[in-house]
């Protein structure tokens, strides 16, 4: 018996001795896996992979493939160019995708024989092909591209024309300014590679979907006067053949999105919106239409809780989606008559869903695991690929629920992030980390910020405020119009309830997010002085000067009003700015520096009020970066400039990493 204990401690040892901390410099090692694609028998799986590249400091992106049963694994591109999109052609004879690879000056369809061999170039377009759809019968391919300047005209001026704006909704996030550039759909032959416009004129068309029989596509068009001021988009169906006339299905003034179509060719499933009008906190429906249109069905009237894209089953009987629920989602089925039945369970989340035969396949994370494709097989996730195993080596937080009760009396669930070797440690410095959207939550997945923060000795505080969804459209829709009001109630409560049990030292908490996150950092720090730092990152505070600056008129006009006949209520969701004496907390601020998601500006007023006031508060730009900060490095010193920023606050250990030196 003492030999067995002697080992079994000297096991523990090792293990503990073996575990590192999760540190800023492990982005270098994180890695994203999306977009899974089953071959047509079944075998294999095509999937993206984005692998960080430390030396050139981006993110290099290629096709692997990785067998069924989860034992063998195959890159199948190294250019160093990037290549996305994978698809097999339906008869599984190709995998294609697209690329700029090599001298190609725009992104063009590329194909590989499964039997071997180079990647051949099928396309060679004058404009960028951003997504495409391969044919039931593998004859044709349907291509969705831009109207632009080609590459090589682009090339041939000395210098840019200027930009002519003449629209509604003008500006956008990583697209920059938006002139009357249009996504049309095209008709590739592959056999003689001639290329037929399928659709033209000043509106677009997307998610587009074959009929079985190949001689039909369905996609969404608004073809509204103005499409800009408006959340209209419907369903229509065209003949897959030039000069061919689209036909209107749906005429619900909201949202139609998303059409699936049954694999008999009888049935349209799709997403259909609540509201008629814009919000961002509308909760989409699953519908059902014959294909030749007709009145829509409502397959979960009675679930109030987010669906995501429809997908059929085989037999056509049934449809699969992904449904979003207080701190997970799972996988569903709805038949004709709308019952319900959930697939799976769980503490995690799924984030796509594509049929393989009689199963599904899917990426999932969960709190321990970031992103990697799962097969689903009698309803039960199996995992695929391993691109994280260096985790093993990693002293992960431990994550739990907990539920809160704020000052009027609304229940608020959130998670709880406790160090690996402090799990049952009481008065732990806190950080109450706030997500974006607000239509989003935290949910039990992989949180690379949470795993740095609780590495350095902090518990982390993640709360699905109202405004989040998973809990019901009317959970999320309460605050529109009020920002910075119930939100602000209920983070306060949360960070109330856990000092209140212990967990949270009161002296000790901090405060940060980005997008929606840095916006209610600034709402907080205005109604509460308890916190000693915060990090506001892409956020904004005078929220009258964002008018006309970001991306969000139409949200904008349809909860607040236009601002000179509302300006009441502009200036109430501009309090932290206007009582910016009130904040005390020391802040950091952080922007892309081409963010037109939340501008720059909105960081910039905070950051010089502080100042003025003389505020401990730094500011932070990140080069040629927008709404995501997309530059590995970038994120390593976004992480570090957190925890160094808390810590110098909190008086806790800072970080002493360096960033590689680039030569």
């Amino acid at each position: 018996m003492k030999n067995i204990l002697t080992v079994a401690a000297f096991t523990i040892c090792t293990f503990a001795f073996s575990q590192t901390s999760f540190l800023p410099s492990d982005v270098y090692k994180m890695k994203s896996v999306s977009d899974p694609q089953p071959s047509p028998d079944g075998k294999w799986v095509a999937y993206v992979l984005s692998t960080p590249d430390s030396a050139k400091d981006k993110y290099d992106t290629d096709i692997w493939m990785v067998s069924w049963d989860g034992n063998e694994s195959v890159r199948l591109t190294t250019s160093p160019d990037g290549e996305n999109h994978p698809r097999w052609s339906p008869d599984g004879k190709y995998l294609t995708f697209l690329s700029s690879r090599y001298d190609t000056k725009s992104s063009q369809l590329w194909r590989m024989d499964r039997r071997g061999g180079e990647a051949e170039k099928i396309t060679d377009l004058k404009h960028s092909i951003s997504d495409y759809f391969w044919s039931p019968d593998a004859k044709k391919i349907l291509l969705v591209m831009q109207d632009q300047e080609s590459s090589d005209d682009a090339e041939k001026k000395k210098k840019p024309k200027p930009i002519v704006i003449d629209r509604y909704h003008f500006k956008s996030d990583a697209e920059g300014y938006l002139e009357r550039k249009r996504d049309h759909l095209y008709l590739f032959d592959v056999e003689t590679k001639k290329l037929d416009t399928l659709t033209q004129g000043d509106f677009d068309e997307n998610n587009p979907a074959w009929l079985p029989d190949s001689k039909k596509i369905v996609f969404v068009s608004n073809r509204t006067a103005d499409p800009d001021r408006n959340d209209n988009s419907d369903l229509w169906i065209i003949d897959a053949q030039k000069n061919s006339k689209p036909k209107q299905l749906t005429y619900w003034k909201g949202a139609d999105t998303s059409p699936s179509v049954s694999y008999d060719g009888k049935w349209i499933a799709y997403l259909k919106s609540q509201s008629e009008q814009f919000s961002i906190y509308d909760q989409p429906q699953i519908a059902l239409i014959p294909i030749d249109g007709g009145e829509p069905k409502i397959l979960n009237p009675k679930l109030d809780r987010d669906v995501s894209a429809p997908r059929w089953s085989g037999d056509s009987k049934t449809i699969f989606s992904i449904v979003v629920d207080d701190r997970r989602s799972y996988v569903a089925s709805f038949d004709f008559n709308g019952n319900k039945k959930q697939i799976t369970t769980g503490d995690r989340i799924f984030n796509s869903l594509i049929r393989s035969n009689a199963n599904w396949v899917t990426v999932s994370s969960d709190p321990q695991t970031p992103n990697e494709v799962y097969a689903i097989e009698n309803g039960s996730p199996r995992r695929l690929t391993h691109t994280h195993d260096f985790l093993k080596a990693k002293t992960l937080a431990s994550v739990e629920a907990f539920n809160s009760t704020s000052k009027d009396g609304t229940e608020v669930g959130s998670l709880l992030f406790k160090p690996y070797e402090k799990q049952n440690d009481k008065n732990l410095p806190l950080i109450l980390w706030i997500h974006g959207g607000p239509t989003s939550q935290n949910s039990f997945s992989f949180y690379t910020d949470a795993q740095v923060f609780t590495s350095q000795g902090y518990a982390v505080a993640c709360v699905n405020y109202r405004g989040s969804n998973g809990r019901g459209l009317a959970y999320s829709n309460t605050i529109s119009g009020d920002w910075g009001n119930k939100e602000v109630m209920d983070l306060i409560g949360a960070v109330d309830h856990l000092i209140k049990i212990g967990v949270a030292d009161p002296n000790r908490l901090a405060i940060g997010g980005w997008s929606y996150g840095g916006i209610l950092t600034d709402y907080v720090t205005a109604t509460d002085s308890r916190f000693k730092a915060a990090a506001s990152g892409a956020g904004s505070a005078l929220q009258l000067s964002m008018y006309g600056s970001d991306q969000y008129v139409l949200q904008y006009e349809n909860e607040l009003g236009v601002p000179w006949k509302n300006i009441d209520k502009w200036m109430k969701v501009s309090y932290p700015f206007l009582n910016i004496e009130k904040i005390k907390t020391p802040t950091l601020y952080m922007v892309g520096e081409k963010d037109f998601n939340v501008p720059a500006i909105g960081g910039e007023q905070m950051y010089q009020a502080l100042k003025s006031l003389g505020v401990p508060t730094e500011f932070i730009i990140y080069p040629n970066q927008h709404h995501g900060i997309s530059v590995p490095s970038y994120q390593i010193d976004r992480l570090t400039r957190y925890v160094n920023w808390f810590g110098k606050y909190l008086n806790l250990p800072q970080l002493k990493e360096k960033l590689p030196v680039k030569k």
